[in-house]
């Protein structure tokens, strides 16, 4: 069974995107610790981020780099976090979360409840810093 990763890299579900490649896919956390939220996955389906091949593995990281780097220019943030925990979603993943205080990066703070129009602007704001 596809998982909902895989739905949102087919289009079956909506996704607030930030950059795409032909191999990768970064969108918004609908359930965001801090405004830019943003998930990084690879669009093959696997499970633990370490069982992908070398190469997939290293790709994937030079693109959340830069994804990283549109999101510090996009949200005022000191910097963006990187974690990878892989038990929520079973499609590899990377959290990148802009902060400017280390609580802000505690998955057990409550998320954050931001309307769509907000959501939309972030992601646009975010799109129009990303260069690949």
């Amino acid at each position: 069974m596809a998982s909902i990763f895989s739905r949102i890299i087919a289009g079956e579900i909506p996704c607030y995107k930030v950059a795409e490649t032909a191999n990768f896919l970064a969108f918004l956390d609908i359930r965001p610790l801090t405004k830019g939220h943003t998930l990084v996955i690879p669009k093959i389906e696997e499970d633990y981020i370490f069982d992908l091949a070398d190469a997939e593995f290293a790709n994937l990281h030079v693109f959340s780099k830069q994804v990283a780097m549109a999101l510090k220019q996009a949200i005022p943030c000191l910097r963006v976090g990187v974690c990878v925990m892989g038990l929520e979603v079973p499609h590899a993943h990377i959290h990148l979360i802009p902060f400017s205080q280390m609580e802000e990066m505690n998955f057990a703070n409550p998320k954050l409840d931001l309307p769509s129009e907000e959501m939309q602007t972030i992601a646009n704001t975010i799109a129009a810093h990303f260069k690949n």
